[in-house]
């Protein structure tokens, strides 16, 4: 297994994620709205980058969709566009289309209340909801001028055939931007559970050097990474817990299977303690990672020809 420090080679997963554990944690979306508050957060502050770069989308992918919340602010962004939500887990596509339904719903409400005699608008432009893997998306070459993926990333085994993927279906000149956990996330919590035994107890997060030369590696131009840590504070170490629970648990295949004992609990939580702050509260690290690339044009061809383009002025 890679650790969170050693460099990750073509091929090799970034950790032995269990694919099944990650569907079964999303199959019950109930399960995580505690941690919506910080989904949100990082959207918006994802949404602030993206309204830096010129681009007028066609076709933008939401890659990890989830409930959908990033598809409206998508869609305030580039209102001619045509939005497609993908994400592996029926249950939480289910509840994003219950959710645009509900929000069309109140639309038409309205709309009949002031225009009784209007033509309501139907789903048409509503953005499209799709299952599928990251990794094997169901969408032809060239697909899409953006994809946009927020704090799903880490949820891969292997980031980089993600990466690869995600090139494919883009456009040339089309634009990657994404989000996902580096590796101080949870640091708190794992030292505090090396003090109840040796096994893994949450992800070993990617560097964001790492995801730097994988999109380098993929075919992107000019990736542009950079961090920042969000402390989020709590009063016990009880809802702390409950949070970490709420963005998933631990999916790992490597991850202990028993019950831990009353003894070892006793010192995991000591050890999470010395963690108070000077204000009493309890701090967990999120360090984010934010990174954006382009699909340059086709530099050889099929069969590995390079293609030589001439600027020629007018005379």
């Amino acid at each position: 297994m890679a650790s969170p420090t050693s460099p990750i080679q073509p091929g090799q997963s970034s950790a032995p994620i269990d694919p099944a554990c990650v569907r079964r944690t999303f199959a019950r979306p109930q399960r995580l709205q505690d941690s919506q508050f910080m989904r949100r957060e990082v959207a918006q502050r994802m949404h602030e980058r993206l309204q830096l770069v010129r681009l007028a989308p066609q076709d933008v992918l939401d890659a990890g969709c989830g409930e959908g919340a990033d598809l409206p602010l998508l869609q305030s962004s580039y209102p001619a566009a045509r939005l497609l939500g993908l994400d592996a887990a029926p249950a939480m596509l289910a509840l994003a289309q219950s959710r645009q339904l509900g929000a069309m719903s109140s639309v038409n409400r309205l709309l009949s209340k002031w225009l009784p005699q209007a033509v309501l608008p139907g789903r048409q432009g509503a953005p499209l909801l799709v299952a599928g893997d990251f990794a094997q998306l169901p969408l032809a070459a060239n697909a899409v001028d953006l994809v946009w993926s927020s704090l799903a990333l880490h949820w891969h085994p292997q980031p980089d055939q993600v990466f690869a993927e995600w090139r494919r279906v883009l456009r040339t000149d089309g634009l990657l931007m994404f989000s996902c956990f580096g590796p101080d996330t949870f640091k708190e919590l794992r030292s505090a559970f090396a003090e109840m035994d040796a096994a893994p107890h949450s992800l070993p997060f990617v560097d964001m050097h790492d995801f730097g030369d994988m999109l380098v590696q993929a075919g992107f131009a000019t990736p542009v990474m950079d961090m920042e840590t969000i402390t989020v504070t709590y009063d016990t170490a009880e809802k702390l817990l409950a949070d970490v629970r709420a963005w998933g648990g631990n999916p790992l295949a490597t991850r202990r299977r028993g019950l831990c004992g009353a003894r070892g609990w006793r010192r995991m939580l000591a050890a999470l303690e010395q963690f108070r702050r000077a204000d009493g509260k309890l701090g967990l690290s999120f360090e984010i990672i934010y990174g954006h690339a382009f699909r340059p044009a086709q530099r050889t061809t099929a069969s590995g020809e390079a293609i030589i383009r001439f600027d020629l002025g007018k005379k």
